[in-house]
């Protein structure tokens, strides 16, 4: 038989009694972590989201009590009413912030029973850990580990703390429109149909962008919102279909006054953790960033490892893929690794098989032992190779992995390798905190699958005022390949080598704003169905205007240094965008379908 709650309180939760509260009587609510059965004596270790405490039944005391505890099985919901007692100094549990006393009771409740569990909530370490869709599916039972529990409560101080410090700082919070109309441009709309106006449909927003720079326009001066967006594109450890940002924007504002909002708001965070994160935070052009780490988020922790130019060097090489790569105006490129002589043959070929998904055919390396011994004494010989590691600045007991390609592959493979080097070898300090800002990103990048440029940010980020020239020459005087050298007013701020924010001051101009969207092939026409409502408003006197945009998700996973973007939300989704708990996407009823003037087609 279940007992009724009836008007029982608790007095405290399960991980707040301490040595000074021996002596009070205590009534605890919670689940059973353990049960551990002594005849005379039964010890029950409760536990809410605050901790556990241990309670003790002992048949004389309260029989009762002691029979009850008898049945009580893992996870079932209890209530005791007992006297707070000190422990023997043996029987204590340095473990436990509660583990110098317990609970004697003289009265248990069982308010609920539970069925065994899919999984066991402990675990010594997080590789013992049921695997992650069967908890996925229950998610709710997950939800009582205690790392999650405590993962989420961070995420709430985090959002107060945010809330506060825009408040501080004069910012309104102001909730932008969910149901939006889809301007399809970089990812993917989750759209929605709408039943009262047939073969219509609403889009769910990739960001409240638009919104935020008509609040500017509405002369609102400072907003933020802590919105919610969706975008409908592959996932990855970092990414979900629906996430959290702080969405921030300001009118008049420079760049150095939002670098300056931005880090104080990064600092104020970092503080619930208790760091304080050096300040200002260096800043690095995208092409100095490029150029230096082969990355637009490099983890600044990791010492060295720059990338090192070697195609002067190799100009004169007949090898034929440096010949090859550098007549069609690519680069060969290394970066050194100190210590790596002692890198393993099988640890080089797993390294190369690394760069290869970056898009380069090959990885060559050299080692700086006792001896030198390079995958290019062949194809070099000994003197040249000896040139290629002086030149890239190794020494004795160093190592020299080497690309060769087109600039994009090149950089992006010795940028991972980099971090990935750095993560085998175990050369990333712990405890570190390293921010910069990456600034000056190009305006657009040129896909070859379609022939055509595309906003690096979005098409409402704006150029550099010396940039602005370049701009009408490539869109009114036809010098379309000028498109790949304007740079922006973008800024996106690091951290650890993820990219936690994007940025930038935007266009507040209409005819630079028409300008862009001319560059990216769009029509006039086009651009009046996507955007004509905001480029009527930008005739109403709008002030210049940037902002920035935190992830909640990624700013969290860099707080509990986790690289897994589930760890950090309550009811996340898989890889595929599923949710495995409530079974969605799932199939409607046919006569939802006929309300929406919806029909089902079979590609087949």
């Amino acid at each position: 038989m279940l007992d009724n709650l009836g008007n029982l309180q608790r007095t405290h939760s399960c991980g707040t009694l301490r040595v000074h509260d021996v002596g009070t009587t205590v009534t605890l609510m919670g689940w059973v972590s353990r049960r551990r059965d002594f005849g005379e004596l039964t010890f029950i270790d409760l536990r809410d989201r605050d901790g556990i405490t241990q309670v003790v039944l002992n048949s004389e005391d309260a029989p009762e009590a002691h029979a009850k505890a008898k049945e009580v099985r893992g996870e079932y919901v209890i209530a005791v009413t007992g006297e707070v007692t000190l422990r023997d100094e043996s029987q204590r549990n340095a473990k436990l912030e509660t583990g110098e006393v317990e609970v004697h009771a003289r009265e248990l409740l069982i308010l609920n029973d539970a069925r065994t569990l899919p999984f066991q909530l402990e675990s010594a370490t997080t590789d013992a850990l049921a695997s992650e869709d069967l908890r996925l599916k229950y998610r709710y039972l997950d939800l009582r580990r205690p790392q999650l529990q405590a993962n989420l409560r961070l995420r709430h101080r985090v959002l107060r703390e945010i809330r506060r410090y825009m408040d501080e700082q004069g910012f309104t919070e102001i909730e932008t429109p969910i149901l939006i109309k889809s301007t399809p441009e970089g990812a993917r709309d989750y759209i929605v149909p709408s039943r009262v106006q047939p073969g219509k449909f609403f889009a769910l927003p990739q960001s409240p962008q638009l919104f935020k720079q008509l609040c500017m326009i509405a002369g609102m001066d400072k907003y933020f919102q802590i919105a919610r967006c969706f975008r409908d594109e592959d996932l990855r450890a970092d990414r979900q279909p629906e996430f959290t940002q702080l969405d921030v924007e300001m009118s008049f504002a420079t760049l150095d006054q939002i670098y300056s909002v931005t880090e104080g708001l990064f600092a104020r965070v970092f503080k619930l953790i208790g760091v304080e994160l050096p300040l200002p935070f260096p800043r690095f052009s995208f092409a100095e960033a490029m150029r230096r780490w082969g990355s637009d988020k490099p983890d600044l922790r990791i010492e060295g490892m720059e990338l090192q130019d070697l195609s002067v060097e190799l100009q004169q090489t007949n090898f034929a893929p440096y010949v090859s790569a550098l007549a069609a105006g690519g680069e060969v490129k290394g970066i050194v690794v100190r210590g790596g002589a002692g890198l393993s043959r099988k640890a080089l070929d797993d390294l190369q098989e690394f760069a290869k998904r970056y898009g380069v055919t090959g990885l060559a390396w050299i080692k700086l032992g006792d001896e030198t011994t390079s995958s290019l004494l062949k194809a070099l010989g000994e003197e040249s190779v000896a040139r290629l590691a002086s030149t890239a600045g190794a020494q004795e007991g160093d190592a020299v992995l080497i690309v060769a390609g087109k600039t994009k592959p090149v950089a992006a493979s010795l940028g991972a390798l980099r971090n990935e080097v750095a993560r085998r070898e175990k050369l990333i300090p712990a405890n570190v905190y390293a921010p910069l800002w990456v600034t000056e990103f190009p305006m657009f990048e040129y896909h070859e699958d379609d022939d055509r440029y595309y906003a690096m940010h979005h098409p409402f980020t704006s150029p550099l005022d010396e940039d602005l020239p370049l701009l009408e020459r490539a869109v009114e005087g036809g010098e379309t390949e000028l498109l790949g050298r304007l740079r922006t007013k973008a800024y996106d701020p690091v951290i650890n080598g993820v990219e936690l924010a994007s940025g930038s001051i935007r266009i507040h101009r209409r005819d630079v704003q028409r300008m862009v969207f001319k560059a990216l092939g769009m029509t006039t026409e086009e651009a009046r169905s996507r955007f004509g409502f905001f480029l009527d408003a930008l005739e109403f006197g709008t002030p210049p205007h940037g902002g920035i945009a935190p992830g909640i998700e990624r700013l969290l996973m860099v707080l509990l240094s986790t690289e897994n973007i589930r760890d950090v939300m309550a009811f996340p989704k898989t890889a595929s965008a599923t949710d495995l708990m409530i079974d969605a996407p799932g199939e409607v009823d046919p006569k939802q379908l006929e309300e929406l003037h919806l029909k089902i087609v079979d590609k087949k």
